[in-house]
């Protein structure tokens, strides 16, 4: 595999090159934003691990500006700020995984087999996911709907990937919040159901056949009406 460190301090970012480069993976490491932008544009990388606090562009900007040239590297975000609004900004600007420091090394190079493994298994097995007149289309990163083109946030499209993966089954609040935002969020929060509302406005609002649907105490399911 080909590894981007994007980390603007040096030791540990000399760290995180030479234990990758131990996995027998080649890796090419920025000290600042602006370089990762560069070199992320101008290479093709399996995986990106990227600080969040970086010099000349932070992390959550430089991912959404990634997701915006049409990057669709899987992007590992690793950063101090350990919370769950954190947490959310940097999925919301189009991360895949996040891991808080100080970690675990083993846990750092799970994490990256994962999200190589995921890219390669979307890929290798389907560019495209249709139920009723709905596709998610993975190669661009788009839904349409009825031939309509349905334009989504990064954790709208992996939201709404799980319900049609799902589909037919009801699923909770805290599988989704497991399963897509990685997080246990607190029982107060109502950042589920925020987003399920999002998804609604541009997946159901002018059709209709509704296909997301409310189980009263249960959650969610995604079905044709």
């Amino acid at each position: 595999m080909k590894i981007l460190v994007v980390e603007d301090e040096p030791k540990l970012a000399g760290f995180i090159k030479k234990g990758l480069e131990e996995q027998s993976w080649e890796v090419e490491v920025a000290f600042d934003g602006r370089m990762g932008k560069y070199l992320a544009l101008g290479s093709t990388f399996d995986v990106i691990v990227m600080d969040v606090n970086l010099p000349a562009i932070n992390g959550f900007d430089l991912t959404h500006q990634l997701r915006q040239e049409g990057v669709n590297t899987p992007i590992l975000m690793l950063t101090a700020l350990g919370t769950v609004d954190d947490k959310l900004q940097g999925f919301d600007s189009g991360a895949d995984d996040y891991l808080v420091k100080p970690f675990e090394f083993r846990e750092l190079i799970a994490r990256i087999k994962v999200l190589s493994k995921r890219q390669y298994s979307v890929e290798g097995s389907q560019h495209s996911l249709t139920i009723a007149n709905l596709e998610l289309n993975f190669d661009e990163k788009i839904a349409r709907r009825a031939g309509q083109r349905i334009d989504l946030t990064a954790k709208e499209f992996a939201l709404l990937e799980y319900l049609m993966r799902n589909r037919g089954r009801v699923v909770s609040r805290v599988d989704i919040a497991e399963k897509v935002w990685d997080v246990r969020f607190d029982t107060g929060t109502n950042v589920i159901d925020v987003y399920i509302n999002f998804l609604r406005k541009k997946v159901d609002k002018n059709h209709p056949v509704k296909l997301i649907h409310t189980v009263v105490g249960m959650g969610y399911i995604f079905k044709e009406e």
